[in-house]
């Protein structure tokens, strides 16, 4: 049992709790929770440590037998230490550090989702969970976007940073890819064209800006078109995971 506030394993779940420069560096990141780690085990992600406190749930206990009869290192810490070091306000007893494994983005792709500046760690949660209902095969994050393995991001995302490949490229990379895969690029924004009256049957790579600062030069310059979602109330524009969430769906829609 874990018993020191200065133990290795505790040191690294509170840098990589904070620091997006040190989840970079290691190569690792937080999961927390039990449906979370669920998730986790049944996409044979790779885990580095689990650990766990008194007090575990019985499903928290059944997914830690899991866990140890699968390899993997299972380490019992002193409540006080684990809420301590807890990145939730009321922790279920059970988190791991899990290696930041890339999935690849397919070869052909026709929808692919671009979230050019988003900052907020709920939005980028809730938008690469939603691109994974949604049928996205890919989530490309640009420069100036939040850092996706942040411990709130995963845990808006649910499970879906283990179904769905998540890159963090330029916009060289980005061009390179909308480019060879034949994508059209399509950007939400206000002056658009209203997004039902666009034509989403094509194989297409979808820029949502974040709310703050809108859509880049850079994501503006390799746009092909833009769309809106016209508002007739005086609201003066929608959640970004909102209109993401609406726009993606129309593509599901049309392509139904």
């Amino acid at each position: 049992m874990i018993t020191s506030s200065q133990n290795p394993k505790l040191k690294l779940v509170r840098a990589l709790g904070g620091r997006s420069k040190v989840r970079r560096k290691e190569g690792a990141f937080l999961a927390e929770g039990v449906r979370l780690l669920e998730e986790a085990q049944a996409a044979k992600w790779p885990f580095r440590f689990v650990l766990f406190s008194d007090g575990l749930s019985e499903r928290g206990q059944t997914l830690i037998e899991k866990l140890r009869f699968a390899g993997c290192e299972v380490e019992e810490v002193e409540s006080h230490l684990f809420q301590s070091a807890s990145e939730t306000d009321s922790p279920q007893g059970i988190l791991a550090v899990l290696d930041q494994s890339q999935l690849p983005i397919p070869k052909s792709p026709n929808l692919i989702l671009i979230l050019d500046q988003m900052r907020d760690p709920g939005n980028l949660g809730s938008l690469i969970r939603t691109a994974t209902a949604a049928g996205v095969q890919a989530v490309l994050l640009p420069p100036e976007t939040a850092d996706a393995y942040s411990p709130k991001v995963v845990r808006s995302g649910m499970g879906a940073h283990f179904r769905i490949p998540i890159h963090s490229l330029g916009w060289e990379d980005i061009k390179i890819i909308c480019k060879d895969s034949g994508l059209q690029v399509i950007l939400a924004d206000m002056d658009g064209q209203p997004y039902w009256k666009t034509d989403f049957h094509r194989p297409l790579a979808l820029i949502v800006g974040g709310e703050m600062a809108g859509a880049s030069e850079p994501a503006r310059n390799l746009a092909d078109t833009n769309v809106s979602i016209p508002m007739t109330g005086k609201t003066e524009s929608l959640n970004a995971s909102v209109a993401g969430a609406i726009l993606m769906y129309e593509v599901v829609r049309q392509r139904s």
